[in-house]
């Protein structure tokens, strides 16, 4: 039992968020129902984006809506609040939080009070000064911009196979990747499998039309596989004609030309910016200690240094690494431990309630996958290497295994089966992206356009 009434504020609906509140109405349950204790869910969206699945989601292998899990489904027993917090005033004990309401009417922020806060916003894009970059730049972070930048490839073919203009067919044709993550191997991975299967169905495009260009600014790709896995990455994209380019960066994407620091010149219409993440920039509107990378300053036992009732797990969290020993290194912000400190800081947040003793977070990692298209991929297993179709099918097992909730197993296993029986479904419903134009202009109204350099033009 609890020593008084605690109110609980997490900010943030992803992977630490989304689990910590999980596991604190399994550990509160009694608390809850007594009205000992109450959760209070603050999130832009209100459902969790299982962000490993977003490369298959573009290439169309799972439909968008089983990569989300709904937070209110989940979290049955807490309040989820859809909006944004503004900034949080830890020495009162309050944060400013937007609505959807508050914007609608015009309001300003109002005023959330907490006994304890969970702090996980998670992370944003880190983008460079590159001209053009804002105006014709792609992000591949959300479910939005994965189901985006599918659209747009498919409809960059549309242009390439239409038009009689041979500079707009290369430019439509040429797929500039920046960053060697990840998040760029993947996405590149499945949308260069996808694209290579559906000009079958375009009489005058073949798949030597096509230019696929990993930009990354280091020596290799992947290093979380390790550096032999990388190299063999580098390969076989390499044997699937995708132009991978090492210590190399994009200086200019201006007027649509993709300028890189080898001197290379590709005119292109699609430049996808995967190059790196940093901290949520609601990190920087609180009074919580943070390190000179932006992250918060965080013990062993997930609580943020020098501020009691305040605790941190994520990307926003600069966590000790205490398997590493006395080296100072701090846990990957990757979705692997973001896991597993989300189970742990629930149950600390309820053992802190409780006047128990800590756990202190521990977990050596147990390897990485990745996918580099169907029936291709590299994975690390306890300082194994496994390549091709071994570690493609670890990489869809570990995350099968990973995502919340059975409902979403079961869907997401069942498309995979469905996806082996039938051929693709090669479809770009770009149009959902402004549903009333087509009502507007027959009303006599000017239909929605496009902002200024936006990635489709």
């Amino acid at each position: 039992m609890v020593k008084e009434r605690a109110r609980i504020l997490v900010v943030g609906g992803g992977y630490v968020g989304m689990y910590t509140a999980l596991r604190l109405q399994r550990k509160l349950k009694g608390e809850l129902r007594r009205g000992e204790a109450e959760i209070t869910v603050v999130t832009p969206d209100p459902y969790m984006t299982y962000q490993p699945f977003l490369p298959e989601a573009a290439a169309g292998s799972i439909s968008p809506r089983h990569v989300v899990v709904p937070l209110r489904r989940v979290l049955g027993r807490c309040r989820v609040v859809v909006g944004a917090a503004e900034s949080v005033d830890h020495a009162r004990r309050t944060a400013a939080v937007t609505t959807l309401a508050t914007a609608q009417e015009g309001r300003g922020p109002h005023r959330v009070g907490y006994d304890e806060l969970v702090l996980a916003p998670g992370s944003v894009s880190r983008t460079l000064p590159v001209p053009g970059l804002a105006d014709h730049g792609i992000g591949f972070k959300t479910l939005q911009e994965a189901i985006g930048l599918r659209n747009h490839v498919i409809e960059q073919m549309d242009i390439a196979s239409s038009t009689r203009d041979p500079e707009l067919r290369d430019a439509a044709l040429t797929f500039v990747f920046v960053g060697g993550g990840y998040a760029g191997v993947e996405a590149l991975g499945e949308l260069e499998d996808m694209a290579r299967y559906a000009v079958r169905y375009y009489h005058n495009v073949d798949p030597d039309d096509m230019k696929w260009i990993l930009v990354e600014a280091t020596d290799r790709v992947l290093p979380e596989v390790g550096e032999e896995l990388g190299r063999h990455t580098v390969t076989e994209l390499r044997r699937r004609n995708i132009d991978v380019r090492l210590k190399t960066r994009l200086e200019s994407c201006a007027d649509r030309v993709a300028v890189l620091s080898d001197g290379a010149r590709f005119p292109t219409r699609t430049v996808v910016w995967t190059a790196g993440v940093k901290p949520h920039p609601l990190l920087a509107a609180t009074d919580l200690p943070r390190t000179a990378r932006g992250r918060l300053k965080c013990t062993p036992q997930l609580a943020v240094e020098g501020a009691p009732h305040a605790w941190a797990a994520g990307d926003a969290a600069a966590v000790p690494d205490v398997t590493a020993g006395a080296t100072g290194r701090e846990c990957a912000p990757n979705a692997q431990h973001a896991l597993r400190q989300a189970r742990v800081l629930g149950d600390n947040i309820a053992h802190a309630l409780r006047g128990e003793p800590l756990e202190t977070y521990a977990h050596e990692s147990a390897g990485s996958v990745a996918s580099l298209g169907f029936h291709q991929g590299v994975a690390q297993v306890h300082g194994r290497g496994v390549k091709g179709y071994p570690a493609w099918f670890l990489h869809r097992a570990y995350h099968l295994s990973r995502v919340p909730t059975v409902n979403r197993k079961a869907r997401v296993l069942a498309e995979w089966v469905l996806s082996g029986l039938f051929r693709r479904e090669i479809v770009s419903l770009g149009s959902l992206e402004h549903p009333r134009a087509e009502f507007e202009l027959a009303a006599g109204g000017i239909p929605p356009q496009d902002p200024p350099g936006d990635p489709k033009g």
